[in-house]
């Protein structure tokens, strides 16, 4: 009997055995796939009783649109990305995966939109994948009618490149295209070369085998995780010195900088539009950024980078300010810039925690000083990552370090010259004519759950937004490794250690406070369909929103024509004139939201799976509309010389109209009566502004101040269990369009 038992244990334990050791080594593993998106289309009268109001909208203020505008989202990622795939385990708080035919769902029955695109990173890209993203979009674009759909799907990938130095950094750039057949779009995503490709590809995101082991009830998805990063590393890596449309369809491509990305789309050959955003997350950029290294020959396209991304759940990207958080010598290395009234670098902040901590151990002035001054200098060195130089330190010793105080919904860690605005001001004069950025402007989510145009309602913080955390102090502390004691010294570490690390270098746990539901792409169209669509963003007659459906006109009236005469182009419009320009702006605010979804939502996705999918909440319009409180004129007249300073040409407001309480919305006419005397070339837009009401994450750190005004403690909007599902971290903000810039040039 005895002998039994222990032949029967010792069967147990060789069975349990060959089990950790088959996980262990990733065979239990299965692909996750793009999926089959709901066979039912949006009912042909709902689409048709959209149209009809906005056309009352536009009747409201006297106008007679020939163009419809339409609502999109044009960054939409799905678990056929890295990081959103990580997000989705349960270790990070996420409720499993979304596959691309989520997306679809989503866009169709719970955000209600009319365009959207695809955007998984590159990096992340397989042959399958990308095979299975196209027929999803396909199957997607197929429910119906092509000459008057009710949603147009597009195709795209985000180029996600990452420098640790400034002059190695370019940033993050979604690449669309108009059309879906093999024959139509590339063989292949293209990815960025260098740390994006580490991080997203490599060992610094690869799951631990023991992990399914410490969440056993939700194991499969670790597995499911770890083949997911395998089969990114079954890729070969493409030939190098072979032009693009002569590669193999199966291999991995990169490109090392924006240039050698245009040229390899320039040799696929197929129409492409290309829209850079994040310029301002600090998160992943490093101190000192700026436009200027772009704005050359070599590094831009203008016939396709013709589109920049305002706005997204990542935070707004439009306003410059004159501070940086880090400045470059000649040798590479960063220098941390002093506090000013408006802003608290974080190298100075890790100064002062440390200098804290030296005199609570009892040190002299003199030394603590010193110490302060070693740290600011190893915050600066590791850049984006210099917060790892500062043992212990958590969240809340930051305090508002690193933000952009008087900014609206601030992207983390704001880089100035990574602003909108300074694009638009800026100059490059390698050649006789000075080269200028001419975008138009959108906004979008960049969500990380397969739901696209996530802001039409402000709920559900952890499944409309980014936010995101570890569900429990174990979690927390597996997550981030082992604990360090807040040492009154801070480390000097080398940049190569950073890399190793991937996205555990960076403050993932204080960004997850800053995620927003996230924008919106307008565009002026002339009808529904892919091409109408199309057409308007490569017009550039396209404008952004922070997330309400703002209805927004903007002209300039007194256009010249080729033939001599005067007309009115639209925003996104290019014209030169040698006497005042004259322009007009026409606004109406979004519709106040019903609770719940729309019965034809209900009956195509059913109730479970729009519980699930949209929270039981979707984009549901009641006949009331909020209030445009002002519109707001920004002027930027672009440098004339190499040295002219970019922060007296940016005038934010330039002029600003206060609009009468009205839901039939607003009316403005100006002109700009200083444009001949200053005879030199100007940048216009607007900003239509909502009333107040509340958003997710709009206050993040939920400072507390001194009588000075400055920030000493603070309560952020965490993404992990220290904060309940249920609290939504509402705060009040004042909704807004940008349009497109209608760029002016001087001909006297």
């Amino acid at each position: 009997m005895v002998r039994t038992i222990l032949l029967v244990l010792v069967a147990i334990l060789v069975l349990v055995g060959l089990y950790v050791g088959a996980a262990w080594f990733g065979l239990f593993g299965e692909y996750e796939h793009a999926g089959d998106p709901t066979a039912t289309a949006i009912p042909p009268d709902v689409v048709a009783g959209r149209a009809r109001a906005q056309q009352r909208a536009a009747a409201s203020i006297t106008m007679a649109p020939t163009k419809a505008i339409l609502f999109g989202d044009l960054h939409v990622h799905t678990t056929f990305s890295t990081d959103a795939f990580a997000r989705s385990l349960t270790m990070l708080g996420g409720d499993g995966a979304h596959p691309v035919a989520d997306a679809c769902d989503y866009a169709r029955f719970c955000s209600a939109l009319d365009f959207w695109s695809i955007n998984d990173h590159a990096e992340a890209s397989t042959p399958r994948r990308w095979r299975e993203t196209k027929e999803t979009l396909r199957a997607c674009n197929a429910l119906a009618d092509p000459a008057d759909p009710d949603v147009v799907a597009y195709l795209g990938w985000e180029w996600s490149q990452v420098g640790i130095l400034p002059q190695d950094h370019y940033g993050h750039k979604n690449v669309i295209f108009r059309d879906l057949g093999d024959d139509q779009v590339p063989p292949r995503a293209i990815g960025a070369a260098g740390p994006a490709t580490d991080a997203l590809r490599g060992d610094a995101v690869r799951p631990h085998p023991a992990l399914p082991f410490l969440d056993l009830p939700n194991r499969q998805r670790y597995y499911n995780f770890a083949e997911f990063m395998a089969e990114i590393s079954e890729v070969p890596v493409c030939p190098e010195g072979v032009p693009s449309n002569e590669l193999p369809p199966d291999c991995y491509e990169s490109a090392v900088d924006p240039g050698t990305l245009f040229e390899k789309l320039e040799q696929q050959g197929f129409d492409t539009i290309v829209i850079p955003h994040g310029n301002t997350w600090g998160y992943y950029s490093p101190p000192g950024i700026s436009w200027d290294k772009q704005l050359t020959a070599a590094q831009n396209d203008p016939t396709k980078q013709i589109l920049l991304e305002v706005m997204s759940g990542h935070g707004n990207s439009e306003e410059y300010r004159d501070w940086r958080a880090g400045y470059e010598l000649e040798d590479g290395s960063l220098v941390c810039p002093a506090p000013t009234d408006d802003y608290l670098p974080s190298c100075w902040q890790a100064g002062e925690i440390i200098r804290a901590r030296c005199l609570e151990a009892g040190e002299s002035e003199a030394e603590c000083e010193t110490r302060a001054v070693e740290a600011r200098d190893n915050a600066s060195w590791m850049g984006q990552a210099g917060h790892l130089t500062v043992p212990g330190a958590e969240a809340e010793d930051w305090l508002d370090a690193g933000q952009c105080r008087d900014c609206f919904l601030p992207a983390f860690n704001y880089r100035p010259g990574g602003s909108s605005q300074y694009a638009l001001a800026i100059s490059n004069f390698d050649e006789p004519e000075p080269k200028r950025f001419r975008f138009g402007f959108i906004a979008s989510s960049d969500n990380h759950t397969a739901r696209p145009g996530t802001g039409y309602k402000e709920v559900s913080r952890k499944n409309s937004t980014d936010t995101t955390g570890a569900p429990s102090e174990a979690w927390r502390q597996r997550l981030r490794g082992e604990r360090q004691a807040p040492e009154p010294r801070s480390v000097r570490r080398e940049r190569a250690e950073a890399l190793s690390l991937g996205l555990r270098a960076l403050e993932g746990e204080r960004q997850a406070a800053f995620f927003l539901t996230g924008g919106l792409a307008a565009v002026h169209a002339d009808s529904r369909d892919r091409e109408a669509v199309w057409d308007a963003m490569k017009r550039k007659e396209v404008y952004g929103t922070s997330g309400d459906r703002i209805l927004l006109w903007f002209h300039l009236l007194n256009a010249e024509r080729a033939d001599g005469s005067f007309g009115a182009i639209p925003m996104g419009g290019e014209a030169a004139l040698g006497a005042a320009p004259r322009f007009e702006v026409r606004a109406v605010g979004a519709f106040h939201q019903k609770k719940g979804c729309p019965d034809y939502s209900v009956r195509a996705v059913g109730p479970e799976r729009l519980e699930w999918l949209c929270q039981g909440e979707c984009f549901n319009p009641s006949d009331r509309r909020k209030l445009i409180t002002r519109i707001e004129v920004i002027r930027i007249r672009p440098q004339t010389s190499p040295d002219e300073p970019v922060v007296g040409l940016i005038e934010d407001p330039w002029r600003v109209f206060q609009c009468a309480p009205s839901e039939a919305g607003c009316v403005v006419q100006f002109d700009d009566p200083d444009f001949a005397a200053a005879g030199r070339d100007t940048a216009y837009y607007v900003r239509a502004i909502e009333e107040p009401s509340d958003a997710i994450n709009a206050d993040p750190l939920r400072c507390e101040y001194d009588e000075s005004g400055n920030c000493v403690r603070v309560r952020p909007c965490y993404g992990d269990y220290r904060l309940p599902d249920e609290e939504e971290c509402l705060a009040e903000i004042e909704q807004r369009a940008w349009s497109s810039p209608i760029y002016v040039d001087w001909s006297g």
